[in-house]
């Protein structure tokens, strides 16, 4: 099986949508990033609760990053395998999403109990008390959630790309590359003296 060891070929490792729950549901942290006024990108980690499709974080409304998103919902979420808690298992995949996607705010209490009540759980999955506590510290006047709806993952199966470069996976559990990784890399192959690369 041809292999890619210099790792120029990374959008064949894409996440199964069972893998990709797996990573969200277990993965205790994620990166929210959007633009500030002046174009500036800006990112700053929370923790998250993957519900309905959607990435759910909350931060006091008074921060810069909620004025920012309701200028511009346009916002991006990278959650990596680096952040699983203590009780993740070796069968969990490894690798990171980034998803492309759009930001709405909740306010109403509805949204408020259960999500404060699903981030507690998941962040204290065998401490109640723990859990209880940070509900409390959780339910404060200035708090609100921010729905992100993704348009796009851009994916990296760390798993499989293991396995790949080990020569222990069938060629069927890859992905299909993307454009940038046909077109645009043998472009920038090329402009630098390079063979074309056509195979996995």
């Amino acid at each position: 099986m041809a292999q890619t060891h210099d790792h120029e070929m990374v959008s064949i490792y894409p996440f199964s949508d069972e893998e990709v729950d797996q990573l969200m549901n277990n993965s205790v942290e994620c990166v929210l990033m959007w633009a500030t006024k002046d174009g500036w990108p800006v990112g700053v980690t929370h923790a998250f609760v993957w519900h309905d499709g959607k990435i759910w974080i909350t931060f006091s409304e008074h921060r810069h990053r909620a004025v920012a998103i309701k200028r511009d919902p346009r916002v991006s979420v990278n959650v990596s395998a680096m952040g699983y808690g203590p009780n993740a298992t070796a069968d969990l995949p490894g690798g990171a999403i980034t998803f492309k996607g759009t930001g709405e705010f909740f306010d109403d209490e509805d949204t408020k109990k259960w999500f404060y009540g699903a981030l507690s759980t998941k962040l204290n999955p065998e401490n109640k008390d723990g859990a209880d506590f940070f509900y409390n510290l959780l339910d404060s006047p200035l708090r609100t959630i921010l729905a992100v709806t993704p348009t796009k993952k851009i994916m990296y199966n760390g798993t499989k790309a293991g396995k790949h470069m080990a020569g222990a996976i069938d060629e069927s559990e890859l992905g299909e590359p993307m454009d940038v990784d046909k077109t645009r890399m043998n472009k920038a192959r090329a402009a630098k003296g390079l063979a074309p690369r056509d195979k996995v």
